[in-house]
């Protein structure tokens, strides 16, 4: 695999973010979001494997978070006797996320649609039911902290260094924007997408279907697990079990599907658009009215963040309407192009 300029520009316009900010007046300053828009683009990125190559629609992303999440806390903390650190934290939780996958896969791969669908999503459930019941372990609505911060020798990325956590998170999405790639035009990527356009003709030639399924479920949960191990070390805590909630899948979902199917770019793109409304611009519309005195506690509809879930449904329902295949789309060249085994 060729790294092209067409995957290095978003990150390279990225990285000059920072050096912007350092001529824009303060309330121009979105840094501290877009941080967080790089935690769950990697959620994005692995709902991309399972739904945009492969074409299964997955409802339970959000319970791959939380397992990342709540694995890495238990073997980092120092209220737990493992403590194995952080780089081996992340490791363990995405091998974790992994194992969980394929274990929801092997009863749910033979399932398509609808039903697929609604397996994924009582998933989500159950998992958030176990983290709930489980208080003894999870702290319930405490939460696990302290957890530890990156560190690189005597380097430790914390709190204090907020610009080292926002370069921090850009590598390690290029990294797995990379990873991503790679597996998008591998022999294995080459299969989900067969998988994807036709299982039957998939099968006729020897594809095997249920095995592709099962890889797609696994390397898609690691990734999500990943996520939400990074997204409890850069709060330092897991917060409580509610944070990972169906609304994070639907979210997710949101993304691939507005940025575009199958599309790193589009996913990135779709990031921005649905995490960036949600955390920059409703935020910043909610600040201003607050100043002039249009919002109020005692009524809901005067927040523009309650207004989130309205605007990310119609969002859905414009880009299915006038552009289905989202965002950003396939070139002509690859979508003549036909998979092969």
């Amino acid at each position: 695999m060729r790294i092209t300029f067409r995957q290095i520009l978003p990150f390279a316009a990225l990285s000059l973010l920072p050096l912007l900010e350092a001529v824009l007046p303060t309330a121009y300053h979105i840094s501290g979001p877009v941080r967080t828009i790089f935690i769950l683009s990697l959620l994005g990125f692995g709902l991309n494997i399972v739904t945009g190559y492969t074409g299964l629609l997955n409802l339970g992303c959000a319970a791959f978070m939380a397992i990342g999440a709540y694995s890495y806390a238990v073997l980092t903390s120092s209220i737990f006797p493992f403590q194995i650190g952080f780089w081996w934290g992340i490791a363990a939780s995405c091998v974790i996320g992994l194992l969980s996958g394929a274990l929801l896969g092997l009863p749910a791969i033979r399932l398509r649609g609808d039903y697929l669908a609604i397996v994924t999503l009582g998933f989500g459930e159950i998992i958030q039911d176990l983290l709930r019941n489980l208080d003894y372990i999870t702290k319930g609505t405490q939460g696990i902290n302290p957890l530890p911060y990156p560190s690189f020798g005597t380097l430790t990325i914390d709190s204090t260094r907020p610009m080292a956590w926002y370069y921090f998170l850009l590598i390690i999405i290029f990294a797995m924007y990379l990873l991503s790639s790679f597996i998008e035009h591998s022999k294995l990527g080459r299969r989900l997408q067969a998988v994807r356009e036709d299982e039957l003709a998939a099968r006729s030639i020897g594809i095997p279907v249920a095995k592709t399924k099962l890889c797609a479920f696994s390397l898609s949960s690691g990734l999500c697990a990943m996520s939400g191990a990074l997204w409890v070390t850069y709060f330092s805590s897991t917060g409580e079990p509610g944070n990972y909630d169906f609304n994070i899948s639907v979210m997710a979902l949101c993304m691939v599907i507005v940025g575009g199917l199958g599309q790193l770019n589009g996913v990135l793109l779709g990031a921005f658009l649905i995490i960036g409304t949600n955390s920059i611009v409703l935020a910043k519309l909610g600040a201003i009215l607050a100043s002039y005195g249009l919002t109020s506690t005692t009524n809901v509809y005067s927040s523009p963040t309650n207004w989130k879930y309205l605007l990310f449904g119609l969002a859905l329902v414009l880009v299915m309407k006038f552009r289905p295949q989202g965002l950003v789309t396939l070139t002509e060249h690859s979508r003549s192009k036909v998979p092969n085994a």
